[in-house]
Protein backbone atom coordinates (compact mmCIF):
# COMPACT_ATOMS: atom_id res chain seq x y z
CA UNK A 1 0.00 0.00 0.00
CA UNK A 2 1.14 3.51 -0.66
CA UNK A 3 0.77 6.47 1.66
CA UNK A 4 -2.40 7.75 -0.07
CA UNK A 5 -4.04 4.34 0.12
CA UNK A 6 -3.11 4.07 3.81
CA UNK A 7 -4.73 7.44 4.51
CA UNK A 8 -7.85 6.45 2.58
CA UNK A 9 -8.10 3.22 4.58
CA UNK A 10 -7.72 5.10 7.86
CA UNK A 11 -10.33 7.67 6.82
CA UNK A 12 -12.77 4.92 5.84
CA UNK A 13 -12.20 3.01 9.08
CA UNK A 14 -12.69 6.17 11.15
CA UNK A 15 -15.87 6.96 9.22
CA UNK A 16 -17.22 3.45 9.80
CA UNK A 17 -16.48 3.84 13.52
CA UNK A 18 -18.28 7.19 13.55
CA UNK A 19 -21.33 5.81 11.74
CA UNK A 20 -21.42 2.79 14.07
CA UNK A 21 -21.30 5.20 17.02
CA UNK A 22 -24.24 7.16 15.60
CA UNK A 23 -26.15 3.88 15.42
CA UNK A 24 -25.20 2.98 19.00
CA UNK A 25 -26.28 6.34 20.45
CA UNK A 26 -29.63 6.24 18.68
CA UNK A 27 -30.30 2.60 19.58
CA UNK A 28 -29.64 3.43 23.25
CA UNK A 29 -32.26 6.20 23.19
CA UNK A 30 -34.75 4.54 20.81
CA UNK A 31 -37.06 2.89 23.36
CA UNK A 32 -37.48 6.10 25.34
CA UNK A 33 -38.16 8.14 22.19
CA UNK A 34 -40.72 5.63 20.92
CA UNK A 35 -42.58 5.95 24.22
CA UNK A 36 -42.27 9.75 24.51
CA UNK A 37 -42.67 10.95 20.91
CA UNK A 38 -43.08 8.09 18.44
CA UNK A 39 -42.40 10.11 15.29
CA UNK A 40 -38.95 11.04 16.64
CA UNK A 41 -38.39 7.36 17.36
CA UNK A 42 -39.17 6.60 13.73
CA UNK A 43 -36.70 9.28 12.67
CA UNK A 44 -34.12 7.50 14.86
CA UNK A 45 -34.91 4.25 13.04
CA UNK A 46 -34.31 6.06 9.75
CA UNK A 47 -30.94 7.34 10.98
CA UNK A 48 -29.99 3.85 12.18
CA UNK A 49 -30.93 2.22 8.86
CA UNK A 50 -29.20 4.83 6.69
CA UNK A 51 -26.05 4.77 8.86
CA UNK A 52 -25.98 0.96 8.57
CA UNK A 53 -26.36 1.18 4.80
CA UNK A 54 -23.54 3.73 4.63
CA UNK A 55 -21.29 1.48 6.72
CA UNK A 56 -21.87 -1.25 4.15
CA UNK A 57 -21.11 1.15 1.29
CA UNK A 58 -17.92 2.48 2.88
CA UNK A 59 -16.67 -1.02 3.70
CA UNK A 60 -17.45 -2.19 0.16
CA UNK A 61 -15.29 0.47 -1.48
CA UNK A 62 -16.69 3.91 -0.90
CA UNK A 63 -17.17 6.55 -3.53
CA UNK A 64 -17.08 10.29 -3.05
CA UNK A 65 -20.89 10.24 -2.93
CA UNK A 66 -20.84 7.76 -0.02
CA UNK A 67 -18.54 10.03 1.98
CA UNK A 68 -20.75 13.03 1.27
CA UNK A 69 -23.87 11.03 2.19
CA UNK A 70 -22.31 10.15 5.56
CA UNK A 71 -21.48 13.81 6.16
CA UNK A 72 -25.01 14.80 5.09
CA UNK A 73 -26.65 12.28 7.39
CA UNK A 74 -24.60 13.43 10.37
CA UNK A 75 -25.24 17.07 9.50
CA UNK A 76 -28.99 16.46 9.31
CA UNK A 77 -28.94 14.80 12.75
CA UNK A 78 -27.07 17.81 14.17
CA UNK A 79 -29.72 20.12 12.71
CA UNK A 80 -32.43 18.01 14.35
CA UNK A 81 -30.61 18.22 17.68
CA UNK A 82 -30.29 22.01 17.43
CA UNK A 83 -33.97 22.40 16.53
CA UNK A 84 -34.96 20.12 19.40
CA UNK A 85 -32.83 22.10 21.86
CA UNK A 86 -33.81 25.59 20.65
CA UNK A 87 -37.46 25.74 19.57
CA UNK A 88 -38.46 22.13 20.18
CA UNK A 89 -40.43 19.81 17.93
CA UNK A 90 -44.18 19.19 17.91
CA UNK A 91 -44.99 17.27 21.07
CA UNK A 92 -41.36 17.39 22.20
CA UNK A 93 -40.49 20.61 23.98
CA UNK A 94 -39.03 19.06 27.14
CA UNK A 95 -35.44 19.22 25.85
CA UNK A 96 -35.42 22.93 25.01
CA UNK A 97 -32.25 24.35 26.54
CA UNK A 98 -30.99 20.92 27.61
CA UNK A 99 -27.67 21.19 25.71
CA UNK A 100 -25.56 19.17 28.14
CA UNK A 101 -27.63 15.99 28.37
CA UNK A 102 -24.83 13.38 28.12
CA UNK A 103 -26.18 11.17 25.34
CA UNK A 104 -27.24 14.14 23.21
CA UNK A 105 -23.91 15.89 23.71
CA UNK A 106 -22.02 12.69 22.82
CA UNK A 107 -24.18 12.36 19.73
CA UNK A 108 -23.29 15.88 18.55
CA UNK A 109 -19.57 15.25 19.08
CA UNK A 110 -19.73 12.01 17.08
CA UNK A 111 -21.82 13.56 14.31
CA UNK A 112 -19.46 16.53 14.03
CA UNK A 113 -16.61 14.04 13.67
CA UNK A 114 -18.50 12.21 10.90
CA UNK A 115 -19.21 15.48 9.06
CA UNK A 116 -15.52 16.44 9.14
CA UNK A 117 -14.38 12.93 8.14
CA UNK A 118 -16.95 12.64 5.37
CA UNK A 119 -16.06 15.99 3.83
CA UNK A 120 -12.29 15.45 4.07
CA UNK A 121 -12.59 11.90 2.68
CA UNK A 122 -14.73 13.17 -0.22
CA UNK A 123 -12.19 15.90 -0.91
CA UNK A 124 -9.34 13.39 -0.82
CA UNK A 125 -11.28 11.05 -3.12
CA UNK A 126 -11.55 13.85 -5.68
CA UNK A 127 -7.85 14.65 -5.43
CA UNK A 128 -6.89 10.98 -5.83
CA UNK A 129 -9.44 10.16 -8.50
CA UNK A 130 -8.07 8.39 -11.58
CA UNK A 131 -10.43 10.53 -13.65
CA UNK A 132 -8.25 13.55 -12.93
CA UNK A 133 -5.24 11.80 -14.48
CA UNK A 134 -7.10 10.69 -17.61
CA UNK A 135 -8.73 13.99 -18.55
CA UNK A 136 -5.84 15.12 -20.83
CA UNK A 137 -6.07 11.83 -22.75
CA UNK A 138 -9.85 12.12 -22.96
CA UNK A 139 -9.63 15.52 -24.64
CA UNK A 140 -6.89 14.42 -27.02
CA UNK A 141 -3.87 16.08 -25.40
CA UNK A 142 -0.84 13.86 -25.71
CA UNK A 143 1.84 13.71 -23.07
CA UNK A 144 4.67 13.44 -25.60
Amino acid sequence: MNNSADKATIRSAALVLGLASIIAVHVMDLTAKMQEVPYIGFMYIGVIVVAGFLIHRVMSGATRLDFLAAAGLAGAVIVGYVVNRTVGMPGATGDIGNWWEPLGFLSVVIETWVVVLGVTAARAAVLLSPVATTIPEAVGVSSS
